[in-house]
């Protein structure tokens, strides 16, 4: 069987599952109560409003509200062949379990992208209704909007790898939720340390940390997040961590 069949059934396996309805919640709950906060202060003359609504909007969303949201995915996906010994009916099958670990990572990843794409919509409606209602004539910055997503999605990437492979390696679905949950709550702190570049639960949440920054320097050209050295450490820690996933895939099922 080709990955791409792999691929085509576990879309087919999650296609009726309650994860789509559950990746609107965190959108929905951060867009609403940032811009609805924000908006308040606004006057006509209010500059810059886009941007403020998205800083405070994506500032809990990417530190907590959407790790914890693909925590819930992983277990989710994972838990698709927990029920009846489904996995190790999966096993028994001529099927390479590498192929089927990583057809299941792409599901998820698909499932981050969705969740980003849904914020990015969310966030333009409710902005849009924001300034319309309160007069401020600033034109919609698609192209900020969706740098800003896209540096959401990518910095997530790391981070997700880490949440797949802790819950593919961990038997107890409790054990590996308590565990990707004590690495997501640090994260915040440490984003204010030195130690951010060896931490990737952090690097969405740091993204919209220097986006903060940037938005209240004096200097418009300020560009607080630095492609190196976040690029070669985040792309080496996701091989590491994917062929770790990927090779550990199935085993405790085999034992």
């Amino acid at each position: 069987m080709s990955f791409f069949d792999l691929l085509k059934i576990e879309f087919i396996k999650v296609k009726r599952s309650k994860i789509v309805p559950l990746i609107f919640i965190a959108p929905l709950l951060v867009v609403w109560s940032g811009v609805k906060n924000l908006s308040q202060y606004f006057t006509p003359e209010y500059t810059n409003a886009w941007a403020a609504m998205f800083i405070q909007s994506a500032l809990v969303y990417a530190y907590y509200l959407l790790p914890f949201s693909m925590i819930v995915v992983c277990v989710m996906i994972a838990g698709r062949e927990t029920g009846n010994n489904g996995i190790l009916k999966m096993l028994a099958l001529p099927i390479s379990r590498y192929k089927l670990c990583a057809a299941k990572f792409c599901v998820l990843l698909a499932f981050l992208f969705m969740e980003m794409a849904l914020f990015f919509a969310v966030f333009t409606i409710a902005g849009t209704v924001a300034t319309n209602t309160m007069g401020v004539k600033e034109t919609i910055p698609i192209l900020y909007l969706i740098k800003s997503c896209a540096g959401l999605f990518l910095t997530m990437l790391p981070c997700v790898t880490a949440m797949w492979a802790i819950t593919v390696m961990f038997e107890k679905t409790l054990l590996s939720v308590g565990l990707n949950l004590l690495l997501v709550i640090p994260g915040v702190l440490l984003s204010n340390t030195p130690a951010w570049i060896a931490y990737p639960y952090c690097y969405s949440g740091y993204f919209v940390s220097c986006s903060l920054h940037d938005f209240t320097a004096n200097s418009a050209d300020a560009v607080s997040f630095k492609l190196l050295p976040f690029l070669p450490v985040a792309a080496m820690f996701f091989i590491l961590v994917l062929m770790i996933a990927v090779t550990g895939f199935g085993k405790k099922e085999m034992r």
